[in-house]
């Protein structure tokens, strides 16, 4: 009797974590409608973006900005961007794992990261490379105001020759159930070149005020939109991540109640049983 009562309060608790992720889920897919929404909204924007920066940057000459100065790759800055919470399958394992890759294979340099995520901070403080700054709990109220002063700390450690490369590295949205860990290079910036049927449209412009300051504010937008980005894919692909993980919890507790249900049922018919073979014993013992 004490190992069915151990059983039915298995089954209890499991019942009780099924409800847990089964909500999860359905918080998850809720954030997930709103974040998937604001990158398909962001990501035409910062394709624009791009393509208006290569074009006035064919025009002008690479010297009139510091942020398209290509130096010695000794020195590589990296925005790693994870979660603040768990419970998101591979979500912040990924980028670890292609993280740490990517250190092992570029030992040569001299590699500084700067962690945005509880997940991602807790993990880096133990690896023997050098944490420049740390953005613990970006995911509540993250805006362009704060992606905006993130571009500029970064624009400003490369403008002054900290560092030669910047590099983010993000899960880049593909769908609930895919997310792409992405090294995608922010600094320096490296326009495309214009060839072929692109090529007719290099023509001469007049600049108002000049190519310096045209160029400059539009590197600034580039910088910020480049970051928010960046951090809405994040968004999307961990609320993506986290919806796939509890939806796979919820099934697989399922899953285990049918198992536990049936080991209870087969134990209380065999405790049933023997009662009846111990009632069935003692009659006949009686009737001898």
């Amino acid at each position: 009797m004490a190992n069915l009562k151990v059983i039915k309060r298995r089954i209890q608790s499991v019942k009780n974590t099924q409800q847990i992720t089964k909500a999860m889920k359905l918080v998850a897919a809720s954030k997930l409608r709103k974040a998937q929404q604001a990158i398909l909204e962001a990501r035409p924007y910062a394709i624009k973006m791009m393509d208006v920066l290569n074009h006035l940057a064919a025009r002008c000459s690479s010297d009139l900005h510091p942020m398209f100065e290509v130096r010695e790759e000794n020195r590589h800055l990296f925005l790693i961007i994870t979660s603040d919470k768990g419970l998101c399958g591979g979500f912040n394992s990924s980028i670890v794992r292609k993280m740490s890759q990517h250190l092992k294979n570029n030992g040569q340099n001299e590699n500084s990261l700067i962690v945005a995520g509880k997940k991602g901070i807790d993990i880096f403080r133990n690896r023997s490379v050098t944490v420049q700054e740390e953005i613990p709990l970006w995911t509540k109220d993250f805006d362009y105001i704060k992606a905006q002063g993130i571009a500029e700390n970064l624009s400003t450690l490369f403008s002054e020759k900290k560092f030669d490369k910047v590099f983010m590295v993000y899960n880049e949205f593909k769908s609930v159930m895919q997310q792409e860990v992405v090294v995608e290079q922010l600094l320096p910036v490296v326009p495309e070149e214009l060839s072929g049927k692109n090529s007719a449209i290099v023509v001469d412009y007049i600049y108002e005020p000049n190519e310096e300051a045209i160029l400059a504010d539009l590197l600034k937008r580039y910088m910020a939109v480049e970051v928010y980005r960046a951090f809405l894919e994040s968004s999307a692909s961990e609320h993506g991540a986290r919806m796939t993980a509890m939806d796979s919890a919820t099934r697989n507790a399922g899953e285990m109640i049918e198992g536990l249900t049936l080991t209870y049922n087969k134990a209380r018919q065999a405790y049933i049983t023997k009662e009846l073979i111990e009632i069935v014993n003692g009659a006949e013992a009686l009737k001898g």
